[in-house]
């Protein structure tokens, strides 16, 4: 009993904001910014197999101009950041980061003075993809759930009170290092004694 049963067939009620998000979740374009063994899945996403082409999204854009969604795929040593932030600077708005791989999202096995402990001490980040290295289903996986962002993001000034409550839970959030530990760790084994054996050849 709604407005739609009142109009003719070929009408379709939507709003501003849904026809935006529809319209910018099928028209993103990546950059090209592979830093380590990532970089080989995301390669792959491209391929037949997987055909990522579904999505409108085969075009791998080699200037941060064009494109406007960001893969971090590998691990970030101090001397790439400021390349990141920069190729990230230069990026069209609106814009949006796929944080690839275990190594990208906290620096992984790399616990050192050399690698960015997450690359969100850098730029925001709008999906973590978990894995060393994520299959390129659960990079396709990602960004289906990146277009359902896309799809619901605001316009105008509710997008920017959408930032804000965003950037003020981060702000609250509490730090990893500062986190409750997820699991108790014993204490080391004692060592093995070898049980003397039969002589066999005796």
């Amino acid at each position: 009993m709604g407005l739609e049963e009142k109009l003719p067939s070929g009408f379709l009620l939507s709003t501003v904001e849904g026809l935006a998000g529809y319209m910018r979740k099928a028209s993103i374009w990546p950059a090209t910014f592979g830093l380590a063994c990532c970089a080989i899945e995301m390669m792959a996403v491209g391929t037949p197999d997987y055909d990522i082409s579904r999505f409108g999204m085969e075009r791998f854009a080699a200037t941060p101009r064009q494109a406007d969604l960001m893969i971090v795929a590998g691990r970030v040593s101090q001397k790439m950041a400021p390349v990141v932030r920069q190729v990230y600077d230069q990026m069209a708005n609106p814009k949006w980061v796929i944080s690839m791989g275990v190594c990208a999202s906290s620096g992984g096995m790399f616990n050192n003075y050399a690698i960015v402990q997450g690359v969100d001490h850098i730029i925001p980040v709008d999906i973590y993809l978990p894995g060393c290295p994520p299959r390129p289903e659960m990079l396709l996986n990602a960004i289906i759930e990146l277009h359902q962002q896309i799809q619901s993001t605001k316009l105008g000034v509710n997008r920017v009170a959408a930032a804000r409550a965003a950037e003020q839970a981060a702000l609250a959030a509490v730090p990893t290092q500062l986190m409750a530990p997820t699991h108790e760790h014993h204490a080391p084994l004692a060592p093995l004694t070898a049980t003397p054996g039969r002589n066999l050849l005796a």
